[in-house]
């Protein structure tokens, strides 16, 4: 049970699963008012988005942005994603990035670079989102699970961005990632 400024009554665990763990918690609230809410528990995750500088790409046309698209069941399709997975059991943040980069991918990293962390949903969730972005690239191994739908696709970072203003990158982590590139460039050397 967490306890909290607004006071915890009572936690009760309502499901444990591989990746996330649902408790029904009943609280006081700043108002003084109790209620009882349904919380999902997420260790949390990671997200990287590679960026090649304008040095490693044609003349004129960098920096470019690797994001995959990948099969998500949930959201019925497939999406626009940066690299990104769930936290291992005691694994940092910086630690996960650069192995889901290199899994997803099959691209390495000679630094990352952290952006910010995301309350994913935090009406329901207490998931966090740590966002890297990621420069020194040079060719790594990628190593797909089995259930991982993914292709990798090179970009330049212009055609991310108008992906996300179309409406055609929903992904949160991505959208929050390839903006952040875009407007702060030296924040990450562009």
């Amino acid at each position: 049970m967490k306890s909290d400024a607004f006071g915890v009554r009572a936690s009760r665990s309502v499901y444990r699963g591989r990746i996330l763990d649902v408790h029904e918690d009943t609280v006081r609230l700043p108002n003084g008012s109790e209620d009882v809410l349904e919380i999902v528990r997420h260790r949390g995750a990671a997200a990287v988005l590679p960026l090649y500088g304008p040095e490693d790409c044609q003349a004129g046309t960098g920096p470019d942005v690797v994001l995959l698209r990948q099969y998500r069941y949930a959201a019925g399709g497939t999406l626009w994603e940066a690299p990104a997975g769930k936290l291992d059991e005691g694994e940092a943040p910086e630690s996960c990035a650069a192995r889901e980069l290199e899994e997803e991918a099959g691209i390495k990293a000679s630094r990352l670079i952290p952006v910010t962390t995301l309350l994913t949903t935090p009406g329901f969730s207490d998931e966090r989102v740590h966002l890297f972005l990621a420069t020194g690239l040079q060719e790594g191994r990628q190593a797909l699970e089995e259930h991982e739908v993914i292709e990798c696709h090179r970009m330049p970072l212009a055609k991310a961005v108008a992906l996300v203003l179309s409406g055609d990158i929903v992904d949160g982590k991505t959208v929050s990632l390839v903006l952040m590139a875009a407007i702060a460039p030296a924040v990450w050397g562009g």
